[in-house]
């Protein structure tokens, strides 16, 4: 029976739902700057917090764990990249919980032998050190070419990823490593689902966002045009037309 039927009974209904909480995930090394675009646009009135699970926790696994057992009631989460990965996590471990997901440039595969040996040779590099290196040489991979000129926003990107320290590249590239296939669990998902991909997304390939479109019976699919990987810092305003209208009317 839905919540949203006329009558006084619907009404009542509606009356009594918990307001869902806005749960942002951010990726791979990040924190609350790579969503500094889209706070501000955010419905007014809704209770919004940033996770840092995954900067204190070692797997996939106990980082939504700790998303679940950290935020009350039900939940919208909002991922992006390594985020999403968490948040497709907590709706396998807590389907009642979760009201809504928001999945930016993520990828619900397990890690492929190719990208298991990349993380590896990468760790052993922050681990003498060089994570500067490594980072910045691979900023080129994450954005689209047209921002990928932008040394500013190159810049910003390196620096809060780098801002973590070398231990949370490390401990955050082995949670990948080892992270688990979610495309067993997506298509039993029964909330709304949105899927929002750079159509030139280098690290995370569009086909991983189809696939997850493609599994989730209430996915919606968007494409950001010229736009790599770090889809919030890259095209903030294309990526809040089409988060905004979906997070109120889930939030509603």
């Amino acid at each position: 029976m839905s919540a949203r039927r006329q009558g006084a009974d619907g009404m009542r209904m509606a009356e009594n739902r918990p307001m869902p909480s806005l749960v942002l995930l951010p990726g791979l090394a990040c924190d609350e700057r790579l969503w500094e675009a889209q706070l501000p646009a955010l419905p007014a009135g809704i209770d919004v917090r940033v996770s840092d699970a995954h900067m204190r926790h070692p797997s996939i696994e106990t980082m939504a764990d700790a998303v679940l057992r950290e935020h009350e009631g039900p939940l919208v989460l909002c991922g992006a990249s390594m985020g999403g990965m968490i948040a497709m996590e907590a709706a396998r471990q807590a389907p009642e919980r979760i009201a809504g997901l928001a999945l930016l440039g993520t990828n619900p595969r397990p890690e492929t032998p190719e990208m298991f040996d990349l993380r590896a040779s990468a760790i052993e590099l922050f681990e003498q050190g060089e994570a500067r290196d490594v980072i910045q040489f691979n900023a080129g991979f994450a954005f689209h070419p047209k921002q990928a000129g932008d040394a500013a926003l190159v810049r910003r990107y390196v620096e809060l990823v780098l801002d973590g320290g070398a231990q949370q590249l490390i401990s955050q590239n082995r949670a990948l490593m080892a992270r688990p296939d979610q495309r067993p669990s997506l298509a039993s998902l029964r909330c709304p689902v949105l899927v929002i991909c750079g159509d030139a997304d280098r690290l995370t390939p569009p086909e991983c966002s189809k696939e997850i479109a493609q599994l989730v019976p209430q996915a919606e699919l968007v494409w950001i045009e010229n736009c790599g990987h770090m889809l919030t810092l890259e095209k903030p305003a294309e990526v809040n037309a089409a988060l905004m209208p979906w997070l109120q009317r889930m939030l509603d």
